[in-house]
């Protein structure tokens, strides 16, 4: 099989700009606005909101990376998976896909692309998803995204910025997916249960937190559970707290980080966040590793109870910062 990882210098949702870096550059951007965008880059969300007629909001985002497995179709696969995502984080419903692909094609044979696009489609048919065309361009490392469109109700969206304090926090995927990741890249060894996380889809938890009522929720992907739950207690004027311990991981991540196998991304996403972060007894480095491992096409993290998430801590008043416990 050809290495897909060994064509390009990261992989997946680790390649992510930093998140302290991404936010100076973007403050020196003045974006435009319009009267019915709910929701925009200020907050820091998965996708932007627009209002439409009828009581509906078309929700937009996109999504890219280099391979974060070797095995083409399953690259489509978590591609699509994580594109989507975002749409379901925002409590809507993917409804139309185009693709984006970067393609070395001196180096990599097309037919490896037609496996990458098959995998995207399938699951995007599975997310009941129409997939239409796309742009694609001679790249030197090999690229694949989606640009995704979705409906919510504009009344029930999950936001970053609506968490309270006193409720419970759900994730719904163990993390180690980075980490387990980086070990494939660097050992060529295969890690099945790494890709069903990163294939499995979204949809029935953020269908299942709208149905209840629950108004706040993220994907958990490239800056970590801590990076992500940080930006979320920040923009709704709370603080929160995580168990450590009740916190799920995939088989072989403590493995993968005791041999070293962190992504910069992830040790970046951890310096940033490190000034917000109050670390109880017990609490080694290892464990904020893995709670700010770079996670790609990662769960959702909820603001209440989800069925089949997992409670990993708790919102909390004061001033933004998370306890770590």
């Amino acid at each position: 099989m050809v290495r897909m990882t060994s064509y390009a210098a990261g992989g997946g949702c680790a390649c992510k700009v930093p998140i302290g870096e991404l936010e100076t550059l973007l403050a020196g951007v003045d974006l435009p606005g319009h009267p019915d965008l709910l929701v925009g880059a200020d907050t820091g969300d998965d996708a932007a909101v627009l209002r439409i007629d009828g009581g509906r909001a078309v929700i937009s985002t996109v999504d890219f990376f280099t391979p974060v497995v070797d095995d083409p179709y399953d690259w489509g696969r978590v591609v699509a998976a994580n594109a989507m995502s975002d749409v379901w984080a925002m409590g809507g419903e993917p409804v139309l896909a185009v693709n984006l692909v970067g393609w070395p094609r001196n180096r990599l044979d097309t037919s490896l692309l037609a496996d990458v696009l098959r995998g995207g489609a399938d699951v995007a048919r599975l997310a009941g998803c129409a997939v239409a065309g796309g742009h694609t361009i001679d790249a030197p490392e090999p690229l694949y995204g989606m640009a995704v469109t979705g409906f919510g109700d504009p009344r029930r969206l999950l936001r970053k910025d609506a968490a309270v304090a006193g409720m419970p926090l759900s994730l719904t995927k163990p993390l180690g997916i980075g980490v387990l990741s980086s070990r494939h890249k660097a050992t060529g060894e295969v890690f099945p249960q790494a890709v069903e996380a990163m294939t499995s889809l979204n949809a029935a938890a953020s269908r299942a937190a709208v149905a209840a009522g629950l108004v706040a929720a993220t994907d958990v992907t490239g800056f970590g559970l801590l990076g992500h739950l940080f930006t979320m207690v920040r923009s709704s004027g709370v603080a929160a707290r995580v168990d450590a311990a009740a916190v799920p991981l995939l088989d072989g991540a403590r493995d993968a980080v005791r041999g070293g196998y962190v992504s910069g991304g992830t040790r970046r996403t951890l310096e940033w966040v490190r000034p917000h972060l109050v670390v109880g007894p017990g609490v080694s480095e290892d464990d904020l590793l893995l709670l700010a491992d770079a996670q790609t096409s990662g769960g959702l993290l909820v603001v209440g109870e989800v069925p089949g998430g997992v409670v990993v801590g708790e919102t909390l008043a004061g001033a933004p910062h998370l306890e770590i416990v």
